[in-house]
């Protein structure tokens, strides 16, 4: 499948997001739907090409917020600072 690499990929990136992150817990659900239709391509099972297509699309949106989330002042170090 072409998407292979782009998977293992985005699966790397996900498991990287930290647990205190509220992205953590969509993180670890987009993870396993993408591990569970990955087995079922390797068993050469039918694996539904728009549900992954949709899962890829929505773990990298996660990504973003996440990185979003990270590059943010937070509003607590806007209070230390005053």
């Amino acid at each position: 499948m072409k998407n292979t690499h782009v998977t293992s990929l985005l699966l790397e990136r996900l498991e990287r997001i930290p647990a205190d992150s509220i992205w953590a817990h969509h993180a670890s659900g987009v993870r396993g739907s993408l591990l569970r239709m990955t087995e079922q391509l390797e068993d050469n099972q039918q694996a539904e090409d728009p549900k992954m297509e949709r899962l890829i699309s929505y773990g990298f949106q996660i990504l973003e917020s996440a990185a979003r989330e990270k590059t943010l002042p937070s509003v607590t170090s806007k209070k230390e600072r005053s």
